[in-house]
């Protein structure tokens, strides 16, 4: 088997160009799940403190256009691949394609001398008919919850690196998640290699309803509330970066933290005879009032925060309105890696926004079940022709625009029309 894995790394090194940093900066890419832009604080957010991820933005990089897909699979493969999905022939739910395998950003990362883990939501198969999957993915080690099979919280059933951790039934989900990436740095430091972690939170998603009975609840008797994984989300990212400066990491460590979609419009709370009960979700952004989105082609279904944190290079307090959609943090791991991308990406590097420097990107894409758009900081274009200006303070309100159009507006659609998403 072990000799198996090395023919898998040695013919995936091969599909990207070498490194060539002096200096590689160990990378932390942390994907939320289901967490609006509004959730936290330093976009604005009134409804839940987030005070460790405000001090991320604050002492880094907060971009204000990003966006996601409006769900989480595809989000994940154009994170994972570089591609959205539609270019790689929609992957179904649950799935992701073997001819992809060797071509992940994991792949990349370790052709550029770095060792590879992921923790938390995988959702790209059972891990119980295919647990090496992870790792003909590039991870070198993992640690997930098993995705339709049991808990992600409370007594968790969590694969790690091929087999189920028994002992962590007895502890908190989110914990064991984050202390395993932790142990999988000290072992990287020790082997003197930069490490890049998929931090796939399991936070803030709501419990699986497809088991044969709920699983279990939290010790107040009903399932964690909204805020308080918000907040616990909040207390993981903390605890992480605590650790980093213990281990005095952080100068050479970029935390990029964003989401895979938007805020879910409902959550489960609790159940009553074996029933699982939705709750609505709403959150106060700026004075208003909103519910989330998720699954919506707007904003309150597909913007999302972004926050990069690199003390060593990063301004401080560094505000950008560059677009950067899903595709991006495939070409921007390896530009930070000191690497390229030597195949078909529908990605462009953010690496230039870090550095001050001016965007490359000139529209974003998100895509669901079909339908699609680009768009840019105010224009949106959706599949259909229609044109429409995006609400700046009204998060899921499209104005379309017909008739007489401004030299501006005029100027923005035949941009988006140009734009060309798909192979």
């Amino acid at each position: 088997m072990k000799n198996l894995f090395a023919a898998i790394l040695v013919s995936a090194s091969a599909l990207f160009a070498p490194a060539h940093a002096a200096n590689k900066p160990n990378v932390i890419l942390i994907l939320a799940d289901d967490v609006g832009y509004e959730a936290l604080g330093c976009y604005g957010g009134e409804s839940y403190p987030t005070p460790n991820l405000d001090a991320l933005a604050k002492g880094g990089l907060q971009a204000m256009h990003c966006y996601s897909m409006p769900v989480c699979h595809p989000t994940r493969i154009a994170v994972l691949t570089g591609r959205y999905p539609v270019n790689v022939n929609s992957p179904k739910w649950g799935t992701f394609p073997a001819k992809l395998e060797k071509r992940t950003i994991a792949h990349a990362m370790k052709a550029a001398g770095y060792s590879t883990v992921v923790t938390g939501k995988w959702q790209l198969t059972l891990l119980r008919d295919d647990p090496l999957q992870p790792h003909r993915m590039g991870f070198d080690e993992y640690s997930v919850f098993g995705w339709h099979e049991g808990a992600r919280y409370h007594e968790p059933m969590i694969y790690e690196n091929g087999r189920v951790n028994k002992a962590a039934r007895k502890q908190f989900g989110p914990d064991v998640y984050r202390e395993f990436i932790e142990s999988f740095i000290d072992r990287s430091v020790k082997d003197v290699k930069p490490f890049f972690a998929f931090y796939s939170m399991a936070l803030c998603h709501d419990v699986t309803d497809d088991l044969d009975k709920p699983v279990p609840v939290s010790p107040s008797g009903k399932y964690l509330s909204y805020a308080e994984m918000v907040a616990e989300m909040d207390r993981q990212v903390g605890l992480l970066t605590e650790f980093l400066e213990r281990r005095k990491l952080r100068e050479d460590t970029v935390v990029i933290f964003t989401t895979d979609n938007g805020t879910p419009s409902r959550m489960y709370s609790h159940h009553v005879n074996g029933k699982l009960i939705k709750v609505p979700i709403f959150s106060e952004l700026n004075g208003g009032r909103i519910q989330g989105g998720k699954g919506r082609l707007d904003d309150t279904g597909t913007r999302v925060p972004l926050i990069v944190n690199w003390p060593s290079v990063i301004e401080p307090g560094s505000r950008t309105d560059a677009l950067i959609d899903m595709a991006d943090f495939f070409p921007t791991s390896l530009r930070l890696a000191g690497a390229t991308v030597n195949g078909p990406t529908d990605g462009i590097s953010f690496l230039p926004v870090l550095h001050g420097k001016t965007p490359k990107r000139s529209w974003a894409y998100s895509e669901h079940r079909g339908k699609w758009w680009v768009r840019d900081q105010r224009y949106k274009l959706h599949h259909t022709g229609k044109f429409v200006e995006v609400s700046q303070t009204n998060p899921g309100k499209e104005t379309e625009l017909k008739g007489k159009l401004t030299a501006a507006q005029k100027q923005a659609r035949e941009r988006l029309k140009a734009a060309k998403p798909h192979d």
